[in-house]
């Protein structure tokens, strides 16, 4: 016989967390494979550690799921996202509950090669379940309204809506007090006057020292003796009946500038003078070679990202934290840990937990700590909470070993969720990428987008360099059109790579060229000229700068979606600080939205990449780090460490751990 339940129901599937599908049921009209929705889902949710929420939607499905940490179980239920179905939330507990209970044996002993050949039959119980979790939510019928007579309105009269000269509305019903109403202040006494003087209400006498004087000139009073603590003598008294002239306002005086220059074009060293020699002050292209920095050469793969972090430093943490241990132990009070380090951060929570399985409970004193721990490093407050969730439910039910802490046990899995969510989920590999672009014989072209002054013209010069120190020859193309100064700054950034890349060492041709239309144009339309310029110039890279915007800017965006819906680059990079907290998750989440509502394409093209700049300047707080690659579940391609061409890495994810993880 065919149960409604069964018609709602998509698909109930048990596997383990290596794969291995224990069990399925799919609903009754169900055509389509239960595969799709549960592989994404392990690609967005489970391996990308958020599974701090129990829900997730797959195209037109909702998917519920409850993990089992004792048995490395995953349980899954679907259904369709316009159904509104009360029960699954029970249905999927009682399913967990009673799977365990009934194969436990099976669990234990059977490693997970064996559990292929296992035949569990659980279609029976499953029916039974759902047909209990069905009438409980029929049972649980929404409560009916209330009728007028039954509600407060009805026993409201004219006379308890009348407020009284105190404020306070008249009480009825033996002088029971609103709950709603405000508390009001208490009533002042009155001030007793001296029957022999009169005062009015704008002359009342003020106490504490200053008998017979008005509020005003109280007022005055401290306010004089306030300027003459500041300024050290004796303050003027304003004088209330003559106004102060009023004062011609400065003009505005003539700049002059150290140079001596006094003319604008005095200050303009871009160009040459019209008898073809260099205006006074400019020091050539390689001046800042010549002032004596020296660059390092960049071939091959850029070195990854490096944090000065000792591990002595741990071992020492770990000392202490079992001599803590210890004395736990061997005293009846707990003398909770003095000091820093993960003593301090995890110091509430150190007993020992014997062979049992961990508990939300155990767990939160030790999250609250890693969760302000977080925010502390510069991770933004959403998703510090989330990692914590996500843990807590990685661990919820998982059982320990005896000798082993709470506190490392939630620390050791932070650390195993952190470095997972840093590691790339694709492969990044641009030189490659960029050989097979020309082996198509086109250039490969990365657009570069971000808010204002994060260092978008900066870094595009310094990827330049690394490009053109690899044999590649690079076009850039100024489409920001907006910031005064930014097609010069991009020239200058021309000229000097030259200069370290003379044409003569490569057969006259310029390794780096910049394409540009001047101010106030379309960038879309620069960009398109551009690439179609370096096609026919057979240029290997196109280098697209455009122009710094805010994430609430809607013509601004509406504009660079344009640019990048018509152009198709190959890779989409954001520029961001790293010394951007919460604000990173607004930048982010709003790139990509913008990007996908203002998309001509069913797939728009979202963000592919990030571009962390001004690293060097954040110590420890590495933060941003993991608030970008959480929201956006795209890798971290370059990492800006400095002001110079060299500095310029790659990410180290366990090396950006170890520095979030320090206390």
């Amino acid at each position: 016989m065919m149960r409604r339940g069964d018609k709602m129901l998509d698909f109930f599937t048990i596997f383990s967390k290596g794969g291995i599908v224990l069990w399925c049921f799919q609903g009754a009209g169900v055509t389509e494979s239960f595969t799709g929705p549960v592989n994404a889902l392990i690609r967005s949710v489970i391996l990308q550690e958020r599974s701090g929420n129990n829900s997730y939607t797959h195209e037109a499905l909702s998917l519920k799921y409850k993990l089992d940490n004792e048995f490395e179980l995953v349980f899954v239920v679907g259904f369709q996202k316009i159904l509104t179905l009360t029960y699954v939330d029970k249905l999927i507990n009682d399913v967990q509950l009673h799977f365990r209970d009934r194969y436990k044996n099976e669990l234990d002993i059977k490693g997970s090669l064996k559990l292929l050949n296992s035949n569990f039959e659980f279609e029976d119980d499953f029916s039974m379940l759902l047909r209990e979790a069905e009438d409980s939510s029929k049972a649980r019928s929404p409560a009916s309204m209330r009728t007028f007579n039954e509600s407060l309105k009805s026993q409201k009269t004219v006379k308890s809506m009348i407020e009284t000269k105190g404020g306070d509305k008249i009480k009825e019903q033996g002088g029971k007090k609103n709950k709603n109403a405000k508390k009001e202040a208490p009533v002042a006494e009155p001030v007793k006057v001296d029957p022999g003087k009169t005062t009015s209400a704008s002359q009342k006498p003020v106490e504490n020292g200053s008998q017979g004087l008005t509020p005003e000139e109280v007022m005055q009073k401290n306010r004089e003796e306030f300027f003459r603590k500041r300024m050290g003598g004796n303050v003027e008294k304003p004088s209330s009946s003559k106004s102060p002239k009023p004062q011609k306002p400065k003009e505005k005086q003539r700049r002059v500038w150290d140079m001596g220059g006094s003319k604008v074009e005095d200050l303009d060293y871009s160009h040459p003078n019209d008898n073809g020699t260099q205006k006074a002050g400019y020091q050539g292209p390689d001046a800042h070679i010549e002032s004596g920095m020296q660059l390092n050469p960049m071939k091959g793969d850029l070195l990854s990202v490096d944090y000065e972090y000792s591990e002595e430093e741990d071992v020492e943490e770990e000392e202490e934290e079992e001599q803590q241990e210890r004395m736990e132990i061997t005293n009846t009070k707990r003398v909770p840990k003095k000091g820093g380090g993960f003593g301090g951060m995890f110091g509430m929570l150190k007993g020992l937990v014997g062979a049992k399985s961990l508990s939300r409970e155990d767990m939160e004193p030790v999250l609250d700590k890693m969760r302000d721990h977080l925010i502390a490093k510069n991770v933004a407050a959403e998703i510090s909470t989330q990692l914590c969730d996500s843990v807590a439910k990685k661990l919820e039910g998982k059982v320990m070993g005896t000798f082993t802490t709470v506190a490392s046990t939630v620390k050791q899995a932070l650390q195993e969720s952190l470095v997972q969510i840093l590691q790339p989920k694709r492969r990044v590999d641009i030189l490659r990428d960029v050989l097979d672009a020309r082996s198509q014989r086109r250039p490969f072209i990365v657009t570069f987008c971000g808010v204002n002054g994060v260092g978008k013209s900066t870094n595009l010069a310094k990827i330049s360099f690394w490009l053109i120190e690899n044999g590649f020859t690079v076009l850039i193309a100024a489409c920001d059109t907006f910031r005064a100064g930014a097609v010069e700054q991009l020239r200058t950034h021309q000229r000097r790579l030259n200069s370290l890349h003379p044409p003569e060492q490569h057969g006259g041709r310029p390794m780096v060229q910049l394409y540009e239309k001047g101010y106030g144009k379309d960038a879309a339309g620069i960009a398109m000229e551009a690439i179609a310029y370096a096609r026919n110039q057979a240029f290997d890279v196109v280098l697209v700068d455009t122009a710094g915007r805010m994430q609430d800017n809607a013509p601004l965006m509406t504009a660079l979606a344009k640019l990048i819906a018509v152009n198709m680059p190959d890779l989409v990079l954001f520029v961001g600080e790293a010394l951007v907290g919460n604000e990173a998750v607004d930048q982010l989440v709003k790139f990509n939205q913008a990007l996908a509502d203002h998309s001509m394409s069913d797939k728009p093209r979202l963000i592919d990449g990030i571009v962390l700049t001004k690293f060097d300047t954040i110590d420890d707080k590495v933060g941003a780090a993991i608030s970008m690659t959480y929201i956006t579940g795209q890798p971290i391609v370059f990492v800006g460490t400095g002001q110079t061409y060299n500095d310029l890495r790659s990410l180290n994810a366990r090396a950006v751990v170890s520095a979030l993880m320090k206390a």
